[in-house]
């Protein structure tokens, strides 16, 4: 196959600054669960650049024979990097490439399995193929433990490697100058086509099982020996089951193709083909590009020469003065921006460096002492690379050119300039510039034009500008509603967060629930028709239920301190993966008891039943719209959780017992509800404890202000599940939303 990855590094690059790069760029825009770049993903092109492995007639169109394949190269690779990392005799040498390796492979690493994160969603909360890629996405996150996450198993690697300062969170990696752009190409198109789910769920798929079953990247294999004890490898293995929860690795990937694939057109079937055939080019590609640089490492002189092309922008501002051979060596280290060796020559011949003795060279000894010039200009792992560097050195001339220097010169860098464009990955940056005009804009990009349009189009991940736009107006809105007279009765929130938590707290309104209960337990049910006509208008509410949740399925919050237990009430919500606990599934099945046969969730006609008032999708959208900003409005959306998962523990639900028992109706969705939600161990005291975690965190490195508007923030979320009405209410929603246009 022909090479698509394998380019030169841009001038960013070998200047040692950040580089801007395509690949660089989309993943750091696409780690970001918000970023405005998702409206924007240009699906045409990423289709063509997928297709492109496909389209070659150099791949199997058989899957079986792919998994084969992709197996028999990642065994090879293996063995191949061993090999090659066998060659490091000393210590330091081994160390040094333990961390390249690592480095090399932390950008998808620190995110493995962030692909399937937006699988998922309230359009399709019951459809099984969903539901088994989310089974298998929550393995990866380790739902129900924070920092569980493979990718928190990958960053205990680089820290025990000494090599995770730019690892958290993964978008920063991108500032690590050690990592090289090859190594960004595929997790960010990944990251990109997570975005638009709906567009690639099926070439997702595929590159997913193209990556389990690889397993461990080969590039990672040589580790296993390298990196000492404690390493998680099961966890750093994507193909491999976790010890504990739902169903993963290859298994749960094959699981979820499946659903997928059964009983679908064959354009599905084709799509995790294309995804399948696409990864493995781009791993192939990327390995290529690791090998090399592994075999740099293990090269001193070559080490050298890549550390002087990296610091010689900033040297070349200096150094006017001293001269090597008759030139100032800021010459020389301007011209090293581009090919070292000159330079590594010049050096090896001077009086700064003395072959085969570093003991004795000033470059590393007096010059960079705390008297010297260079105090400090060279980090400690720099140093090692140039004493490395001389100790190889047998003689003046030892630093010379020797036969292969050209590949690392102008010559070779001008070739790659002329390459031919990458089809794994574009080449250049596609986006269009930034602005609030677009002219690629599409023409069917416009706001919903009612409740009901929004309830259906804010359903799906994958969203247009002006959808997004109208959610975070519709958000402000009622936030602004729920502001109002905060100090009523209706707020039983305190009004500032106790110090022992709220766990205390949670147990006293338990209590008053239950006392109101008790006291109402006199009072008459509902009639039949009172009861159905409440459950119907009810459901386009409860069929999403966990909607509010939707933005912590976003990899680094899921297992984050305080996102993983309202990923955990995601997962509860949709069932854990089962259609038989799935909460919408089980509430459609008591509403069709009651006679009544509704259109898919998702579709328009959901929607547009006319059985449902206009207000029955007030609360409903408001759901789906604050869960499309987890960050934005984490606070908000933090007590919006609390609010909701204690609403009906120990009161409301069992009334609601007693009403569906009375007519005949199963009680099955109420029974779930109350048990699941309790205050001691459900989803009622996990969002407390999310709160608590939330404040806790502000609590020890934030002013006094900060602390108490983040809580004012949690008791507003708390009241928007059921915020005023009336005049001023509708009064501070529309100023709320004006102050939102004007920012």
């Amino acid at each position: 196959m022909s090479s698509t990855v394998l380019r030169a590094p841009a001038a960013e690059d070998r200047d040692g600054a950040p580089s801007v790069s395509w690949a660089r760029t989309w993943y750091a825009a696409f780690c970001d669960p918000e970023s405005p770049r998702a409206d924007r993903v240009p699906v045409a092109r990423l289709r063509e650049l997928i297709a492109g492995p496909a389209r070659s007639g150099e791949c199997s169109p058989d899957l079986a024979a792919s998994l084969r394949e992709a197996a028999q190269w990642s065994a090879d690779e293996a063995e191949a990097f061993q090999r090659l990392a066998d060659g490091a005799r000393q210590d330091a040498v081994r160390a040094r490439a333990a961390q390249r390796l690592a480095l090399g492979c932390a950008p998808l690493g620190l995110l493995s399995g962030a692909w399937l994160q937006w699988l998922s969603s309230m359009a399709e909360s019951d459809d099984p193929g969903a539901l088994a890629a989310l089974t298998l996405y929550a393995s990866d996150v380790g739902v129900g433990h924070p920092r569980s996450s493979r990718g928190h198993a990958f960053l205990a690697l680089l820290q025990g490697l000494h090599a995770a300062e730019h690892a958290v969170p993964a978008a920063r990696t991108v500032l690590d100058t050690r990592i090289a752009q090859d190594a960004f190409v595929l997790p960010a198109l990944l990251l990109a086509m997570s975005r638009r789910p709906e567009d690639f769920r099926a070439e997702i798929l595929g590159a997913d099982l193209c990556l389990r079953q690889v397993g461990l990247l080969p590039a990672l294999t040589p580790l296993r020996t390298l990196a000492g004890e404690g390493v998680d490898w099961d966890a750093l293995n994507p193909g491999a089951a976790r010890p504990r929860g739902p169903a993963g690795g290859l298994e749960g990937s094959l699981t979820a193709t499946d659903a997928l694939t059964q009983g679908a057109p064959p354009d599905v079937r084709d799509g995790v083909l294309r995804g399948f055939h696409w990864a493995l080019t781009a791993l192939r590609e990327w390995h290529t590009a690791l090998r090399t640089e592994l075999a740099g490492v293990l090269d001193p002189r070559r080490e050298a020469a890549d550390l002087l092309r990296l610091r010689a922008r900033e040297g070349a501002v200096y150094h006017h003065a001293y001269e090597l051979r008759g030139r100032p060596l800021a010459d020389w280290l301007a011209e090293a921006r581009d090919d070292p060796y000159p330079l590594l020559t010049a050096l090896a011949a001077s009086t700064l460096v003395r072959p085969g003795r570093p003991e004795r060279s000033p470059l590393v000894n007096g010059l960079v002492g705390e008297r010297g010039a260079m105090f400090r200009v060279f980090a400690e792992d720099d140093l090692d690379v140039l004493r490395r560097w001389i100790a190889s050195l047998d003689g003046p001339g030892g630093g010379g050119s020797q036969d292969g220097d050209e590949q690392d010169g102008p010559a070779r860098r001008a070739a790659a300039d002329t390459a031919e464009p990458p089809a794994s990955g574009p080449a250049g940056d596609p986006w269009p510039s930034p602005g609030p005009a677009r002219e690629d804009a599409p023409s069917d990009d416009r706001a919903p034009a009612d409740l009901r349009e929004a309830y259906v189009l804010l359903q799906r991940r994958g969203q247009s500008a002006a959808v997004r736009r109208y959610a975070l107006e519709y958000v402000h809105g009622w936030l602004g509603r729920a502001r109002v007279r905060m100090s009523g009765p209706d707020m039983p929130l305190p009004d500032s967060w106790p110090a022992d938590g709220l766990r205390p707290w949670l147990s006293q309104q338990h209590d008053r629930h239950a006392a109101e209960f008790e006291r109402g337990s006199d009072a008459g049910l509902p009639s039949r028709e009172q009861l159905v006509e409440s459950t119907l208008q009810l459901a386009p509410l409860t069929m999403i239920d966990g909607a509010w949740l939707q933005g912590f399925t976003d990899y680094q919050l899921a297992s984050s301190d305080i996102g993983h237990s309202l990923f955990s009430t995601y997962w509860d919500e949709l069932g854990n993966g089962r259609t038989e606990l799935n909460h919408p599934l089980i509430y459609r099945h008591l509403v069709a008891e009651m006679g009544v046969d509704l259109p898919p969730t998702g579709s328009t006609e959901f929607a547009r039943w006319p059985g449902f008032q206009d207000r029955s999708f007030e609360l409903p959208v408001f759901w789906l719209a604050v869960g499309r900003f987890p960050q934005t409005f984490q606070a908000e959306v933090l007590g919006l959780n609390l609010a909701m998962e204690l609403s009906g523990v120990g009161g409301s639900y069992r009334r609601a017992r007693l009403a569906l028992r009375e007519h005949g109706f199963s009680t099955r969705f109420v029974d779930l509800h109350n048990t699941i939600d309790n205050v001691a161990t459900g989803h009622s005291a996990w969002a407390a404890d999310a709160i608590d975690a939330f404040m806790s965190a502000l609590a020890g490195g934030s002013g006094t202000e900060v602390r108490e508007t983040a809580w004012r923030r949690v008791r507003e979320g708390y009241r928007s599940l059921n915020p005023p009405t009336g005049a001023h209410a509708w009064l501070a929603d529309r100023r709320a939303r004006r102050r939102n246009r004007q920012r």
